[in-house]
């Protein structure tokens, strides 16, 4: 079932400014972090050596500025990743809850990193680093809606097909029949959540549930 929600409660649900969950999202694995603190060290120091070039000119707390700015790349840099996607995600038309089941699950590896190393004779080959994902297949009264993908855990286990399950969906067609996204998934049976970027202030939203499907069940 497609409940259609106001445009005005999508700030209450996606916030403009990224939160802590997408921050830690945003901030990625280690190679990640470290790619970030190299480019926010280089990039400060560069930019500390030109300020002092510049002492006495006008340009000085320009140069000081870019400084500081670079310095902060590791704290601000996931902040406006996780920002532009959630602004991303809002600027769609039309938004509905999804109130339906797990119609499948399955499991798939996806690729996480590879590197080149050498082997025992001395060639170079290709070592992959792959991590499980688990896929979740939506339906309700109405067929097939849209699958979930996300790194699985062991919490995980816990998921059956027929369980219920909640999102929010989005698109620029009314009917929501072509070019669908989904957000991050609730669970209410077992009380768990599930996705890949953590779109939602999960709190929020199943407030927003309780109230629309309660008014749902009065009418």
């Amino acid at each position: 079932m497609l409940i259609p929600i106001k445009l005005s409660q999508i700030s209450r649900l996606i916030p403009s400014v990224g939160t802590g969950g997408q921050f830690k999202y945003a901030l990625g694995d280690p190679r990640k972090i470290l790619q970030r603190l190299i480019i926010s060290s280089i990039g400060g120091i560069i930019n500390f050596l030109i300020s002092i070039s510049q002492t006495g000119n006008q340009t000085y707390n320009l140069w000081l500025l870019l400084c500081v700015v670079f310095f902060l790349y590791i704290i601000w840099g996931p902040i406006l990743e996780s920002s532009r996607k959630n602004l991303k995600f809002r600027k769609f038309k039309f938004f509905s809850i999804f109130d339906g089941y797990v119609s499948d699950i399955y499991k798939t590896e996806k690729i996480e990193s590879s590197r080149e190393q050498s082997n025992r004779q001395g060639r170079l080959e290709i070592v992959e680093n792959k991590r499980t994902w688990l896929v979740l297949e939506l339906e309700d009264e109405d067929g097939y809606l849209d699958k979930i993908s996300f790194p699985m855990e062991n919490k995980h286990s816990q998921i059956r097909v027929g369980s219920n399950i909640r999102c929010l969906v989005t698109s620029n067609y009314r009917n929501f029949d072509r070019d669908i996204y989904l957000t991050d998934a609730w669970l209410p049976d077992i009380n768990l959540w599930v996705g890949d970027y953590p779109y939602l202030l999960r709190p929020a939203f199943e407030e927003i549930c309780y109230i629309y499907l309660n008014n749902l069940m009065r009418k």
